[in-house]
């Protein structure tokens, strides 16, 4: 019998590359996708691309949504009291499992496995421990296309974010980049790929510098 689970989704390309490796092993029963929604903004948290994008996404892979929404200034205290709400409402479905895309940041996997254990439930990470450059290069491998959304100032310039994630951005990223970006170096909308019915339609909008620090490209859904 396939295990039911819940999955972190972001839209990003990390979160894609995790689902569509636990639907290849066939061992699990994709129940839903999890997101944080900021209020206001309407976007997914920290990635700023827009909700209706995202629930595109979940109707061209034929999964289920359930968004968590936060306030704009949302304290970590607020963050944790909507997601256990949320997910104690999905233990009464019979899952008591979410799948994350994270990859080797050991805090990060604590803290989330630490906050499931208290209500029962437990984590799971398809990709963890992989070599990230190998990743990023199956990722497009695959045939997944993806955007990206949002760069860290610290580490990327401007003219990096509304760019394609393809072999020619890998090739331009510096040696202190990780080329997942799992450190937060950049974030990714991904519009297209093996798991998709078909393809997200958006149109480049515009970039916008935000806290001094986070550059952001508005993808805007088309028809």
């Amino acid at each position: 019998m396939k295990e039911k689970i819940l999955f972190s989704w972001s839209g990003g390309k990390d979160s894609t590359l995790a689902l569509y490796q636990m639907q290849k092993s066939k061992n699990y029963d994709i129940f839903s996708l999890l997101t944080t929604v900021t209020k206001g903004y309407d976007r997914v948290s920290i990635h700023g691309v827009r909700k209706e994008l995202l629930e595109q996404q979940a109707v061209s892979m034929g999964i289920d949504l359930i968004k968590v929404f936060v306030s704009k200034k949302s304290s970590n205290q607020e963050y944790e009291s909507n997601m256990r709400n949320v997910l104690e409402d999905c233990k009464k479905t019979n899952t008591f499992c979410v799948a994350f895309g994270d990859i080797f940041l050991e805090d990060l996997r604590k803290y989330r496995e630490d906050k499931l254990s208290i209500i029962g439930m437990k984590g799971i990470f398809p990709l963890w421990g992989e070599n990230t450059k190998k990743l990023a290069h199956s990722f497009i491998d695959l045939g997944f296309k993806a955007i990206i959304s949002c760069v860290d100032s610290k580490f990327l310039g401007k003219e990096f974010v509304g760019k394609e994630f393809n072999q020619d951005f890998l090739s331009k990223l510096p040696k202190n980049v990780d080329p997942c970006g799992e450190n937060g170096e950049f974030h990714s909308f991904v519009y297209d790929g093996p798991i998709f019915k078909q393809r997200i339609p958006y149109k480049l909008g515009e970039i916008v510098l935000r806290g001094d620090r986070f550059y952001y490209c508005d993808l805007i859904p088309s028809k």
